[in-house]
């Protein structure tokens, strides 16, 4: 008997999908640096000059997992709620995306939106810092896709 697997099973939805907290970034970091004080005791008390600089390497690694585990502040609804906001027309359809900009993984909202007429007739692009909510960039446009096959006009 064909099955859904139990992933897509809607009559188990148990609610909406919760980004998980980037602070966990702060787990393995603890990790690092544990593992570096260990190889640093060991390489100063041998006298180990490879494990000294594993430990270095090891607490350089931690430092970064700390320094990138920024605070999910702003969660996809109140992302989509600040995009909607700033493109300035009655938002339709929209889909949000979790993604890390600079060299320390800075939290970015991107959020596709359309507006409510159907089919839409504009869509846009809204990016948005997740740490502290402002917007970073926003792009609409006329929609150019075609609804024709689908016997909707514009």
């Amino acid at each position: 008997m064909d099955q859904l697997p139990e992933d897509l099973d809607i009559t188990a939805y148990v609610g909406p999908y919760v980004f998980p907290d980037i602070r966990r970034r702060r787990i393995p970091g603890l990790i690092y640096a544990a593992i570096a004080a260990l190889s640093l005791w060991a390489g100063l008390a041998t006298h180990n000059g490879g494990l000294v600089f594993a430990a270095v390497l090891l607490f350089v690694i931690a430092a970064y997992h700390f320094a990138a585990a920024w605070p999910l502040r702003i969660d996809q609804t109140e992302a989509l709620s600040l995009a909607s906001r700033t493109v300035g027309f009655p938002v339709g359809h929209a889909s949000a995306q979790l993604a890390w900009r600079g060299l320390l993984s800075r939290p970015t909202w991107r959020i596709l939106v359309y507006c409510a007429d159907e089919p839409p007739s504009i869509r846009g692009l809204v990016e948005l810092d997740a740490v502290d909510g402002h917007v970073l960039g926003e792009y609409t446009e006329a929609n150019p896709e075609d609804w024709s096959q689908y016997g909707i006009a514009r």
